[in-house]
């Protein structure tokens, strides 16, 4: 079957709203950082699966394990103890920053979210005796597409149509977007006001209740890559803390490796009472986690919540292997020498383009914000979009996001060799050269 035929017939049976968008590649194979289509064509994939195959494609050890545990039981449901979710728990618990030695298991991302909230709220009610009926997010920030994710999510079209499906209970603050500060200040002689702003959530009570927790990721993903400047988290998180919320870390896009650490907040020396994991944690087979404090782990009963699917034995016996490749081929390591390498050469382009706004990013996590021009910072998302599918057709895979669509994003499997990075850098230029004549 071609590419055409199955786009069709995709376009036939799934809903409209999902198919919208896609690449019009049908993939076949895949295997390291690379992807193969039907027709047999090749593409470098600096697309990652949203920041998810972080031990590339169908890794030997990864692939070894799945077919085990086949052969032996996949499903049998949480009514029953299995060898590799207890495997996973233990490897998660020796991994995990500060105090975060319990887990629970769940499917998805958004899934976790929801249940990182479960925990926050349910915590400062039992063991605090307040409220806690409010979350603080970030302005521009993602979690998830149910319920409560959505709500946190402070980015509006998420959301349209939807407001009385979303769950109230949530106040945004301006993000860390230096490129874009929301109170026209430079970093440092800002002194991190939009770290102090939080300061005033709680003073002048605009957050309308008792707040459980602040939830952030330690780099944005789908609001841009946007990389807080040194500093901020730490300021954030005291000034939550001294007000007796906890701190939300999302790491669902910056853990396992991605940023060149195992989990994004270990740049930023700040720990964690709660941490939501998916995506990378199996390298792209289906699980997702949240990570606590024994404090905290106390406060959820049996009937506060409990996933199907969660801690699947199929699913964690990937997750067990996919974490025994990333520590012992240290591909943190490689992360940080590999992004190193795609900024130099991200960065040699915004010499060369003045559509080039800023390029930020720390180890694969890499963004570039294109502009109309560099004075106004006028969003160019077209012309995104357009080098976005110039270098689908040259055989490099890359996405778009950010608020305003206008950055073009590089998170590639982190054992992406250097041949790769610098075709891939080669295909960028000549896309640029053609959208940017």
């Amino acid at each position: 079957m071609k590419t055409e035929e199955i786009v069709k017939r995709q376009t036939k049976y799934i809903v409209p709203g999902t198919v919208k968008g896609r690449y019009p590649v049908a993939i076949v194979e895949a295997k390291g950082a690379v992807i193969k289509d039907v027709e047999g064509k090749e593409y470098i994939d600096c697309h990652g699966g949203y920041a998810a195959v972080n031990v590339g494609h169908c890794h030997p050890r990864v692939v070894k394990a799945l077919q085990e545990q086949a052969a032996k039981v996949w499903h049998v449901s949480w009514d029953f103890y299995l060898l590799p979710t207890t495997q996973l728990a233990e490897r998660l618990a020796e991994i995990c920053p500060g105090g975060l030695r319990r887990v629970f298991f769940a499917s998805s991302g958004a899934e976790a979210v929801e249940n990182a909230v479960k925990f926050a709220k349910k915590y400062v009610y039992t063991r605090q005796g307040r409220g806690g009926s409010q979350v603080i997010s970030l302005m521009g920030s993602f979690h998830g597409r149910t319920a409560y994710a959505m709500a946190l999510t402070g980015q509006e079209k998420y959301k349209v149509g939807l407001s009385t499906y979303v769950h109230p209970g949530v106040v945004h603050v301006p993000p860390p977007y230096c490129y874009r500060c929301f109170f026209k200040l430079t970093y440092p002689d800002c002194d991190l006001y939009c770290a102090k702003y939080l300061e005033q959530v709680f003073k002048f009570k605009t957050a309308g209740g008792d707040v459980a927790a602040f939830i952030s990721e330690p780099i944005m993903g789908e609001g841009g890559i946007i990389v807080p400047p040194e500093g901020y988290l730490k300021e954030a998180v005291e000034i939550v803390r001294e007000h007796e919320a906890l701190y939300i870390a999302d790491e669902i896009q910056t853990g396992f490796g991605r940023t060149g650490k195992i989990f994004g907040v270990e740049w930023y020396g700040v720990e964690p009472e709660i941490m939501t994991l998916a995506k990378g944690i199996a390298s792209g087979v289906p699980l997702a986690a949240v990570t606590v404090t024994e404090e905290i782990a106390e406060v959820l009963t049996p009937i506060d919540h409990c996933s199907t699917y969660g801690g699947n034995a199929l699913a964690c016996a990937a997750a067990v292997a996919n974490i025994d490749v990333l520590l012992e081929e240290r591909l943190t390591e490689k992360a940080l020498r590999m992004g190193e390498k795609i900024m130099r050469g991200l960065e040699d382009l915004a010499e060369k383009y003045p559509l080039v706004g800023e390029v930020r990013g720390k180890g694969l996590m890499i963004g570039v914000e294109l502009v109309k021009d560099r004075e106004s910072k006028k969003p160019a998302a077209e012309e995104a979009e357009r080098i976005r599918l110039e270098a689908m057709k040259r055989g490099l895979l890359i996405n778009t996001g950010g608020v305003f669509g206008c950055v073009l994003r590089f998170q590639p499997p982190l054992l992406i060799t250097e041949e790769q990075v610098e075709r891939a850098l080669e295909i960028l230029d000549d896309s640029f050269r053609v959208v940017t004549p």
